[in-house]
């Protein structure tokens, strides 16, 4: 169903729906972290509310037989229900805007819904990095059974690499190879942008010959941490009911009122795949 049927009372046109959606997902595209190295489950409705998690505790080998006449199962430790939340951020489009850009020939400015999906997108991550206490979802940060390694000082050239090495060494002890990804806080990130000792190449590149799913940064984040993942849908994914979307609430005071909105929820099906990189306190 096209928005002018869904929202029949809205003052837009389906031009002015599209390029509104056009920008509401060009922004996020552009913000979100955690999609671009997380596999997505979905989307699966706009009335599913939860979702089941398996949750392994370990690696285990596969069977080893001459005939293959046992079973060897791959089964979790225990299963959990999640709840899928709403992520929105509301904004206003005033009446005298459009009118003025319809009478000028002017494109309708959307900064507004191009604010409101950045928050939205800010939103996300700072689930899948930090979780929601308040629906009892763990994020990469915070999750029980994560591996954690307490960091050296990035201010030195080499440390930083030396801990990724470490890091990825005890997620490779654990039974994941890889490929991983790295996300850091932004103070961390800047610290990767030196020339590592002894070489003339900046000690991100180095590391990204290690993570190869990509190292990135996210405000969401804070102090001197960060987190390596073994990617990939058997370790965690994004389940999403509705992805990113835009709807019309109604108009306040002869304006209108919209929302942009998503609903979704990380899934972490082994915990054993994720290393925070922590500092010493």
């Amino acid at each position: 169903m096209d928005k002018l049927s869904r929202y029949p009372d809205s003052p837009l046109s389906r031009d002015e729906w599209k390029q509104l959606d056009d920008t509401v997902i060009d922004m996020a595209r552009r913000q979100l972290v955690g999609r671009r190295f997380l596999d997505i489950y979905g989307p699966l409705g706009e009335g599913v509310q939860t979702i089941t998690n398996d949750i392994y505790d370990e690696s285990r080998f596969g069977g080893l037989n001459l005939r293959g006449e046992s079973l060897e199962l791959t089964q979790p430790s225990r299963r959990v229900s999640l709840t899928i939340p709403i992520l929105y951020k509301d904004f206003m489009l005033y009446r005298r805007d459009i009118s003025q850009a319809r009478t000028l020939g002017m494109p309708l400015d959307l900064s507004a819904s191009a604010n409101a999906a950045a928050s939205c997108a800010l939103m996300e991550d700072d689930l899948i990095f930090n979780g929601s206490s308040e629906f009892d979802l763990p994020g990469l940060m915070n999750v029980k059974g994560r591996l954690t390694h307490l960091k050296s000082d990035w201010m030195e050239s080499g440390n930083a690499f030396a801990d990724v090495v470490e890091a990825r060494n005890k997620l490779l002890k654990m039974g994941h190879s890889g490929p991983y990804a790295m996300v850091v806080s932004p103070e961390l990130y800047t610290l990767l942008h030196r020339v590592h000792k002894g070489t003339t190449v900046l000690e991100i590149e180095h590391i990204r010959n290690l993570v190869t799913d990509g190292v990135y940064q996210s405000p969401v984040i804070k102090g001197r941490s960060g987190v390596i993942v073994a990617t990939g849908r058997h370790n965690l994914d994004l389940a999403i009911a509705e992805d990113f979307d835009s709807a019309f609430l109604g108009d306040e005071q002869m304006n209108s009122l919209l929302r942009v909105y998503e609903c979704a929820a990380l899934r972490i099906k082994r915990p054993s795949a994720i290393c925070t990189l922590e500092e010493t306190e």
